[in-house]
């Protein structure tokens, strides 16, 4: 009933006064409503009480008149209004850090796995491989494993398909925090330098300038040649480790349970494989064409040629689309 209200009076002191001055004031005041005679003195004892501790809270200012009638607005209405546009913003206070914690344990689990637990049976082999895989030892006879070499290569064109995502529909517009220092950390160290950057993640991404769209990064990242170059390199490399002999896998997994290099390689196109679905998902209803390309997310579930065959076919950046995003 309060709430229905926005005018009551404040001074009820200033009534008496008034009836004083206009008998038919007080006439009317005594008959408007019979039934109040009926109350019950309790009731009317602890409603006069009421009165008085709510006169005494409330301060009477000092340009008031005597036996005049202050009337005063309800606050309630303007309360609500200023508590709903605090709560309608998207970032800060009502961000829901559920998703971001669960990252981070996750990334913790993962770095005390790789540190603490992964196998690490044959370290000086693993270091032989390395220098291998880097063309830092001659032609000495020995034959690398065809699994193994097109797993070292497919992970080197993983950052720039995380990069064509992430730049620039899954840049974080609220905590400032750019990707591109952890897609470069990628090229080293994988998803464990991306996960970080997944954990402090708040979209939406920020405006792009048609300018930007012509300048480095951008430029390439959007460039049709850099995605299907990328794709046809993917298909190459899967086309063949799929030609390696039963001996070839055999071997690969043996190396898998006992080198830690191999081991942690292994897990990290796991997890690339694993998350790639997501940011599909979030450039395809950024760029506005998941009502034409949604199919292509059970596409994206497809390690690696999934997501490349979804940069190839998705559209063009549209700034407008980037543009109408809400962003504070």
């Amino acid at each position: 009933m309060l709430t229905a209200r926005n005018v009551i009076s404040c001074n009820f002191s200033t009534l008496p006064s008034l009836a004083l001055r206009n008998p038919k004031l007080k006439i009317q005041l005594q008959t408007h409503n019979p039934k109040t005679r009926k109350f019950a003195p309790k009731i009317v004892s602890g409603f006069v009480s009421s009165l008085k501790s709510f006169n005494a809270k409330t301060p009477v200012p000092m340009f008031q008149k005597k036996g005049s009638l202050h009337i005063c607005h309800s606050s309630l209405k303007e309360d609500s209004t200023k508590s709903e546009l605090r709560g309608s913003g998207n970032g800060g206070e009502g961000r829901d850090w559920t998703t971001s914690i669960l990252l981070f344990v996750l990334w913790g689990a993962l770095m005390y796995y790789v540190f603490f637990l992964a196998p690490n049976q044959t370290p000086f082999r693993d270091k032989y491989f390395l220098e291998k895989l880097l063309n830092l030892k001659g032609d000495d006879g020995f034959r690398m494993n065809q699994v193994l070499v097109s797993l070292w290569y497919i992970m080197g064109l993983w950052p720039l398909v995380y990069g064509m995502l992430l730049l620039p529909t899954g840049r974080s517009a609220k905590s400032k925090i750019p990707a591109w220092p952890f897609l470069v950390l990628s090229f080293f160290l994988g998803v464990y330098a991306l996960i970080p950057y997944f954990v402090l993640w708040q979209p939406p991404p920020p405006p792009v300038e048609e300018t930007e769209l012509r300048t480095w990064p951008l430029n390439f990242m959007e460039s049709k040649v850099t995605s299907a170059a990328t794709l046809a390199a993917g298909a190459a490399i899967i086309i063949y480790a799929g030609l390696a002999t039963g001996a070839d896998w055999t071997e690969f997994f043996q190396y898998f349970r006992e080198s830690k290099f191999i081991h942690i390689m292994s897990l990290d196109f796991s997890l690339l494989s694993a998350f790639a679905p997501f940011w599909v998902y979030n450039d395809m209803t950024t760029r506005k064409w998941f009502d034409n390309g949604s199919w292509l997310l059970l596409v994206s579930l497809v390690p690696f040629l999934g997501p490349a065959v979804y940069i190839l076919l998705r559209p063009s950046l549209s700034t407008t689309a980037i543009s109408e995003s809400p962003s504070e």
